[in-house]
Formats: structure tokens, sequence, C-alpha cells
């Protein structure tokens, strides 16, 4: 019965060998990075504890993200960006220094005051209660960073060094931004708002294999100006072409604007599925 059956020692070297030729298909892991996410803040609490430059620009990155706010500081330590946040009623204010009830209702803490030993405090109580908080200027108590951002309507791109250099975070994204087509984010506006027409034509689950094919191939056919000058009736006669998982040139699709065109003239269709076309 030699030879019938392989050995352990040749069955593992058998596996190591094939393993070792499948790693070397995978990606590199690069530790010391961060996990990089569009966190979703939207009618969440986060509370802000300082009236400083620093605190005006996370207020106003909260704000964008539709979280609700609220600001604990005196007064008298608010700066003019900060105070007319308030005024207008942005933002909910609390007059005085941080007490640890504040922590009570919070989703997430950001720290901006010029006082380590009080920062410290608050980093240590938000870490008991497992808030995510955000220590300005002291890396090592930070669950989170704030990068360098770019935005454009719909279009964010952040851009972080991990803490070590914020100035050159800035710096890469003037450089990033610079590159980009001027009217990106009404490009990514138009598709976002074609998506939404598309589910409601094609709501079903076992549809999203073929949507996600039909928008790719939608946005590798147009230009980013074409794509940014769709029009609803754009729009809709694009989505004609959706059932037979067609997208056709943007000069078919600008002669049928004002009803102008017909599909079965500019030989797009083939007939075979279920809707008609004409007059």
């Amino acid at each position: 019965m030699v030879g019938l059956f392989a050995s352990p020692a040749s069955s593992t070297h058998a596996i190591w060998a094939l393993w070792h030729t499948m790693a070397k298909s995978f990606p590199e892991v690069q530790p010391g990075g961060s996990l990089i996410l569009a966190w979703q803040v939207k009618d969440k609490t986060v509370l802000v504890v300082g009236g400083g430059e620093v605190a005006a620009g996370r207020i106003l990155n909260c704000l964008n993200a539709d979280a609700k706010v609220k600001v604990v500081c005196p007064a008298s330590g608010l700066n003019a960006e900060v105070a007319h946040r308030v005024a207008e009623k942005q933002v909910t204010h609390v007059d005085r220094l941080f007490e640890p009830s504040d922590l009570d209702d919070a989703d997430m803490v950001l720290v901006a005051i010029d006082d380590p030993a009080a920062s410290t405090v608050i980093w240590k109580l938000c870490k008991e209660k497992k808030i995510p908080a955000n220590i300005a200027d002291v890396p090592s108590e930070c669950d989170f960073y704030f990068g360098s951002i770019h935005r454009d309507g719909p279009l964010q791109i952040m851009v972080s060094t991990n803490g070590r250099g914020p100035r050159l975070a800035a710096t890469l994204r003037k450089l990033i931004a610079g590159s980009l087509p001027p009217n990106a984010g009404n490009a990514i506006e138009s598709i976002g708002e074609l998506r939404g027409k598309l589910r409601q034509i094609a709501p079903d689950a076992e549809d999203s294999p073929k949507r996600m094919r039909w928008m790719s191939k939608v946005s590798d056919t147009y230009k980013w100006d074409e794509l940014s000058n769709l029009t609803p009736e754009d729009m809709e006669n694009l989505l004609l072409f959706y059932p037979a998982n067609k997208v056709p040139a943007i000069d078919v699709l600008l002669a049928l604007r004002g009803g102008n065109g017909d599909l079965k003239l500019l030989d797009v269709f083939d007939g075979s599925f279920g809707f008609s076309v004409g007059a």
C-alpha cells in the first residue's frame, strides 16, 4: 500500500505552498492607520466644550452633518463665530464651565479648551461612559481625528495625516481639490437623483445587481459636465433604457428632449421588453 496515501508531512507542505501562493494576491497590512468613515451624526447630540476658533470649526463640521450641537462655555469665552451660532439658535448654549452631567445625553464629545488638566478629566469621563471623544491637539486622547475637508455639495473629501501633520493635510487637500472637475458636486447630485428614480421603478432586492451594473454604465458613459447638466426630462428618458440594460450616447439622450426624438427610429431598442415607445 506504499504510495497510496500522502504522508502528513507532504500534505502539510502542499497546504503551506498553496497558502503561500494565494497570500501573494492579498493586500499587505499597513498598521498605524485610522479607519476612515463617513460618520452619520444626523439628529445625534454632539457636546462641544469650548468656544474659540477650534471649537468654531468643530461646530460648523457638526452642523453640516445635521447634528444637534450643545456648546458648554462661559459667554465670555465665545468668539464671534460661536456667538453668532448661539444668537441664531443653531446650537444650544450652556453658559458655564463643563460639568460631568453634561455627558448624560451626549453621543459624541469634542473638547477644545486651553486647559490640559481639565481636558484629560473630560477624556477619562468619556472613556468611563464609552462616549467617543476628541481632545483637540492631543492625539493620545482622541478616539478619532478631524482631517482637512473639501466640500462640494454631496462630495466630501478628507485628508488625514493621523495627527502627525495637520498643516500638510491642508496643503494636500488644496492640491486634490484643485485637480477635481469644477462640476463634480453637481454631477454627483445628478447621479444620486437618478439612483433614487431607478429605485422607484426597480425597488426589489433581486434588482440590486442589475441596478448597480446599470448605474456603473451611466457613470462610465458620460463626462462630468454631461452628468451635471442632466435635466429631469433627461433622467426620465434615460430610465427608459434600463429594462434593456442599455445606456445611450449623450447625443441620443439630447435628441429625445422635448419629445422630439423617436426611440424606435434611434434604433436603441430591440422591442423585446415590456413597454411601448413612440407617440
